[in-house]
């Protein structure tokens, strides 16, 4: 436990990012009124809107401050026509570039669908799935795989006739990753919904691809050393149509970066959309959160985009926080602040445009702020 606090660099980045991350600081706030908050939250700008506008991702001093904070808070980065002279996103170093300068080499999705929530399917605002029945982890590689720089065009005579991305697969990153899987599994009491068990999945392509036979192999390797956890398995193909019929079946699941990436979206649409999905990255001393629906441009401004991932992610920052430094009082915030949502969400009274509703951004943050406060509005 820290007595003088935990420091906090805010990013809201882009378009709607500032938006939503308005709304997180709001309800942050909301728990620090109690008594001094333990945290000290300080925003800094930067991204692709920023480059536009400075000719730079962020200054110096936000970066300094990203490396040496306790953790990260980000909204979203991209704005159309901002990009960098290579091609890439201007407001990449927000993102990827702290992924690796931080080696948060795990990017752990939580996706537990609430009561209240309803999932849009085929145009319709309907309930599918039975909220006890969605209740998993998944833990994606997050440092390299095909978002390796390793990768290249062939230009002759002005003309591209060759592309290449390469795909890597390290002893050091599989074996990692994996190893938080089984200990994330370890850590959660309640297990898979359909029958308590605290089964790990690996998700890959093993039946083709040599760097998923490595990821599987180091999979089996690890998991001989949680002799009490069972290993589960499913080619990534097979395991999109399992995810939803069956997500009951699921606990902590682990990928390597791209599947994970494509799977863990998949998995939003169990939890009610974008909307609610929030994604820790995580490494041994550095941790940044995230809604992860992106800048969402065509809804900037407007105050209409659904903040609920931010709320999650604000839970998951002090969760991971208190688990860190051994600190009860951001534990029992993050529980406060989890119990707050849940009987939001229960009561239907913050339904934004994502979920059929007409209740604005900063309307829902207000109502997650009362419900922290005790108060019903």
């Amino acid at each position: 436990m820290k007595d003088a606090g935990y420091e906090v660099a805010v990013f809201g980045g882009d378009g709607t990012g500032p938006e939503v991350v308005r709304e997180g600081l709001k309800v942050l706030a909301a728990l620090g009124e109690n008594g001094p908050a333990p945290w000290h939250p300080t925003e800094y700008p930067g991204g692709g809107q920023y480059y536009l506008k400075a000719g730079k991702e962020w200054e110096p001093a936000a970066e300094e401050a990203a490396h040496r904070a306790d953790a990260i808070l980000l909204g979203a980065v991209g704005w159309p026509g901002a990009t960098l002279p290579n091609g890439d996103i201007a407001g990449r170093a927000l993102v990827l570039g702290l992924r690796e300068g931080l080696d948060l080499y795990a990017n752990v999705r939580p996706c537990r669908l609430y009561p209240g929530v309803t999932h849009r399917i085929s145009g319709e605002y309907r309930t599918v799935w039975d909220p006890k029945n969605v209740d998993m982890v998944i833990v994606r590689e997050n440092t390299e795989d095909l978002y390796t720089p390793a990768r290249g065009r062939l230009t002759r005579g002005g003309e591209t006739e060759v592309a290449v991305d390469t795909r890597l697969i390290t002893r050091k990153g599989a074996e990692r990753v994996i190893r938080y899987a089984f200990e994330l599994a370890r850590a959660r009491a309640r297990g898979a919904p359909e029958d308590g068990v605290r089964r790990v999945t690996c998700v890959d392509k093993a039946n083709v691809l040599e760097g998923c036979r490595f990821f599987r192999e180091t999979f089996d390797r690890v998991g001989q050393e949680y002799s009490e956890i069972p290993r589960d398995y499913a080619y990534v193909d097979a395991f999109t149509q399992w995810l939803v019929r069956n997500p009951e079946h699921y606990n902590v699941v682990v990928a390597p970066n791209m599947m994970g990436d494509i799977i863990t979206d998949l998995a939003a649409v169990l939890q009610g959309g974008m909307g609610f999905a929030s994604g820790g990255n995580i490494g041994s001393a550095h941790g940044m959160f995230e809604p992860v629906h992106g800048s969402a441009p065509k809804y900037a401004g407007k105050n209409q985009v659904n903040p609920f991932a931010t709320f999650f992610a604000v839970e998951q920052m002090l969760r991971w926080l208190g688990d860190r430094h051994a600190d009860r009082r951001l534990t029992g915030q993050a529980d406060r602040l989890e119990s707050a949502v849940a009987r939001t969400l229960a009561r239907g009274a913050a339904k934004t445009y994502d979920q059929g509703g007409s209740v604005s951004t900063s309307a829902a943050g207000d109502l997650v702020a009362a419900a922290v406060r005790g108060e019903a509005r």
